[in-house]
Formats: structure tokens, sequence, C-alpha cells
């Protein structure tokens, strides 16, 4: 009974936080769906999916988040292969290289393509979120081919079958787990992306996310935007739920152990140049970006940077602790979740509630962040919770947009240590914290610093939720980019690229600081 005690009193603190910030929330933009008039009317849900403009923006929705995920698989699978498979120099740094576009702040990666092609519309966007989710079929169909047994492969070659013949026969009917699974997260992340398609796309390109912005901030049509978040809602939740279905299917042929890279062989030039030609791709518009912000009235300068001055130091520094404040919540929330949902359960009961408590912390996953702050718009602006002036409120969206990321890092480390040493630490006379000290946090250090990194790159760049909750005083820098991109004049778009520059560089210090931790691939994603 005291265990249960123990754990009943880790879990109170962020299920308080999670029904108050997220349930609360989310529970009030249902209502303003459902509830218009203050009595149940689901005919306005339906009103808006008769509209012409609906149709067109969950059309555009679909079809470009497909074609960017099928351009990602395309681009990832190879360098997939390379990356995990095969021995060269500078191996690590091209994987870390890679690994920066998924991280980068989705309003920097919209001016960087819109820099790139010089223009606005769909191919900008496509190409956008394939280069923002290549690093997501990197890493997933990476590591499943990284424990692939090379046994049968090696056997069906002895016996006269071709690369192409082994790769159709063997290979590939092994990898499509992994492969499928990485396409349905990718297609949900594309089908959600925010500051890519608002930057590219404007009110003629228009996605299910940036509609809802556009109803709420524009058309101040909350109902509307209600209506069109639960539907957003629906199909995120499904799309995340074949995703854990997916991920949960055997792979037939894999075996456990991680197979060591080999030397590159004359046949692997195809999938080295594929590698070689992604990494142009990924530079080209990070390079763009850097370039016209370098550029004033066609000669070099650092202008742009100065013009800047005050605005962007100040949205730099309340950027940072806002990331700062939003890494410690989502740390303390998710490292409360990760200890009690990770200890040996010992009735069936006790087991059925951790796992429920585990899919409750993963639902801020399936809830995009515009419709979060949405939430906190219409539900946080009343006493006892009148929050609208608070500055922890940023921090509060943005920590329970990585809170999902954190536990996922934390949470098969944990389970992964042997409940015995925690009980022979006990029989010794270690308290609860002395054996949390001397067992598990050896063990997590490194990827609690992992989650760190990946919780203060997550907040430092988000854009969904803080578009809707930055105060006008006090902007972010990802707000100020997209201030500046709807300015008119050659100079504000030169600071907006420049400020641009800035928040990628530090987003891609700091995960490529996580990198070196050598920390595996988060399973959430």
């Amino acid at each position: 009974m005291r265990r249960l005690l123990t754990l009943a009193g880790l879990a109170l603190l962020p299920v308080l936080v999670l029904g108050v910030f997220f349930v609360l929330p989310v529970g009030g933009m249902l209502g303003q769906g459902l509830w218009p008039d203050g009595r149940f009317d689901p005919g306005s849900v339906l009103e808006v999916l008769g509209r012409d403009r609906t149709h067109r923006v969950v059309w555009f929705t679909v079809w470009s988040a497909g074609l960017a995920t099928v351009a990602s698989v395309l681009l990832g699978m190879p360098a997939a292969y390379a990356l995990h498979r095969l021995d060269f120099p500078g191996r690590r740094a091209i994987r870390a290289a890679l690994l920066v576009p998924f991280v980068l702040p989705t309003v920097v990666v919209g001016v960087a393509f819109r820099q790139l092609f010089d223009a606005t519309g769909a191919v900008p966007i496509i190409a956008g979120l394939a280069f923002f989710n290549v690093a997501v079929v990197i890493r997933a169909v990476g590591a499943s081919w990284e424990s692939l047994d090379a046994r049968p492969a090696e056997a069906a070659a002895a016996l006269g079958a071709s690369p192409r013949q082994v790769f159709v026969t063997v290979t590939l009917p092994a990898l499509r787990p992994a492969i499928v699974s990485a396409a349905s997260v990718v297609f949900l992340f594309c089908a959600t992306s925010f500051g890519v398609v608002l930057t590219l796309g404007g009110l003629r390109y228009s996605s299910v996310e940036t509609e809802i912005y556009y109803l709420t901030t524009q058309l101040l049509d909350l109902p509307a935007a209600a209506a069109l978040s639960i539907v957003q809602l629906v199909a995120i939740t499904a799309l995340l739920a074949i995703a854990a279905r997916l991920r949960a299917v055997p792979d037939a042929g894999l075996a456990r152990q991680v197979t060591r890279p080999r030397r590159p062989r004359i046949e692997d030039a195809p999938q080295l140049a594929a590698t070689a030609v992604l990494l142009l791709l990924v530079a080209a518009p990070v390079s763009a970006l850097v370039v016209g912000s370098l550029r004033v009235d066609d000669a070099w300068s650092l202008g742009h940077y100065r013009d800047l001055g005050h605005t962007a130091t100040d949205a730099l520094v309340t950027s940072l602790r806002t990331a700062v404040d939003a890494t410690w919540m989502s740390l303390l929330l998710g490292g409360l979740v990760s200890l009690v949902v990770t200890r040996r359960s010992r009735t069936r009961t006790e087991r059925r509630a951790r796992g429920i408590l585990d899919a409750l912390f993963m639902l801020p996953l399936g809830v995009s962040a515009v419709t979060l702050g949405f939430g906190f718009l219409i539900t946080l602006d009343q006493p006892p919770l009148d929050l609208r002036d608070s500055p922890l409120l940023v921090p509060i969206a943005q920590a329970l947009v990585a809170l999902p990321l954190v536990v996922r890092t934390l949470a098969p480390v944990l389970s992964s240590i042997d409940d015995r040493q925690r009980q022979a630490a006990a029989s010794l006379g270690a308290g609860p914290l002395r054996v949390l000290a001397t067992v598990d946090l050896p063990v997590v250090w490194k990827p609690l610093l992992a989650a760190a990194g990946f919780a203060f790159a997550v907040s430092l760049g988000e854009f969904g939720a803080t578009s809707f909750l930055a105060r006008d005083e006090h902007p972010t820098l990802p707000v100020v980019i997209f201030q500046l991109i709807g300015r008119p004049g050659a100079d504000n778009y030169g600071m907006a690229l420049a400020a641009s520059v800035v928040l990628a560089a530090t987003t891609a210090l700091v995960m490529l600081a996580v990198e070196r931790l050598r920390v595996p691939s988060v399973g959430a994603f």
C-alpha cells in the first residue's frame, strides 16, 4: 500500500498539470465546436465541413502531405542504408548534419525555402516538408536496417540472386514494418505542419492547421475553428493509433544484434551517391538562407544583422528564457511520468493503471500545437484561471508539446534497469531518493541530457501554440521572424533572413551537442 501511495504521489503533479493545461483547453475547444450556443449542436461541425473552402483545405493537406511523405521515403532510404550499414570517413558527421533539419524551427525552414525558390506555392511547401522530415525516415529505417541479420541476404546471393533481387525478396520485406511506420509518422508531421505552410502558402495554399489559425486570428470565427480542430483531432488520433499498431508489428527476419558497419564496395556506389545528393539538397536552402542574410543591395554586408538590433536580441533572450522554463517543466513532468510507468507492476490493476497513465501523457502528441494554443486562448481567460497575462503561459504550452518527446526518451532507458538492483539497494537500507541516485541516475543521466536538449530545441523553435499566446511586448524569435516576413520592404525581409540564421544556428548547436551524447533515437518518432 505504501508503495502504491508513493507512486500515486509521484503521478499527482503531472496528472494535475495535464488536466488543467491540456484536458481543459481541449475540452473548451470541443465545447466551442459542439456547444456553440450553450446547447449541443453538432450541425455546426457539419456546416463547416460542407464549405467549399474546407474541402479545398482538407484536400490540399492530404495530397501535399502524401507527396512530401513519398519524397521523404525515397530520399531517406538510400541514406538510411549508407549511414547505418556502411563505414566510411565522415559518416557520423553526415548523420548529425542530416538530423539538424528535423529540429530546425518550422518558420526558419519556411523562410529558407522561400529564399531558395524565390517564390511561395505548393512546390516549395512540399520541398520544405520533405526537407523537414527526411531525418525521420533515416533514423527509423536505418535503425532497423542496422539490426538486420545479414545471413538471409548472403544466402540468397550465394544462390545466384542479383543485388536487386536480394533487396526486393529479402531485405524489403524485413524492413517493411519500419518503412510503413516511418511513413505514417512523416505523414502525420506533414499534415500538421504549421510554420512551413503558413510561411510558404499564405491564404491560397492553406492546410487544416493554418486554416484554424486564419479562422481564429483573422475572421474571429471561433466556432468554425473549433469545428475544424475537432476533425483534425479525430484524424490525428486515428493516425497515431495506426502508427502505434504498425510499430508493434514484429519485424520478421530481424535479429536483435546490431550488425557492424562494413567498408563500402563498388555495388554501394548508388547509395553513397544518393546520400551525397541528399546532403547537397539539405545544404541548399540553408546556404540560400545564410547568403541572403549577408546580401544588402547586391553587396556583401552585415547590415541586416545590425538592423535587427535590440529587436532580435530581446526576442532571442525571450526565446531562450522561455525554452529554459519549458525544458525544466517538461523534464520534471516527463521524469515523474517515466519513473511511474517503468516501475514493475505487481498486479493486473497496477499494470493497467500504468498503461493508462503512459497513454494519457502521449495525448499531446495527438493534438496539434495550433489546437492547443487555441484551447489556451478560449479557456484560460476567466478567473480562477485567467492566465492571459502570465509569463508562464507560453512555457507551459511548449512544455506540453515537448512532454511526449521527454517521456519517450527516458522511459525505455528506465525500463531497461533490472528492478533487482533497486531491491538490493533498498534491502541495504537505502531510501527511495538514495536508490534513485545510486541505481537510476548513473544509467539515465546521459539520456536525461539528451531529453533536455530535444525539449530545449523544440521549445526554442515552437511557433504553433506560441503564435496564439505570445504577448506583443515580449515576442519570441519565431514570432518576430513571421512578423518581419509580413511587412513590405526588402529590409524587413533581409532582417527576417538574418533572424532565421541566428535561430537556426542556435538550434543546430543544441542538437549537435545532443548528437554527441550518442543516445538512441526517440521511440515516439
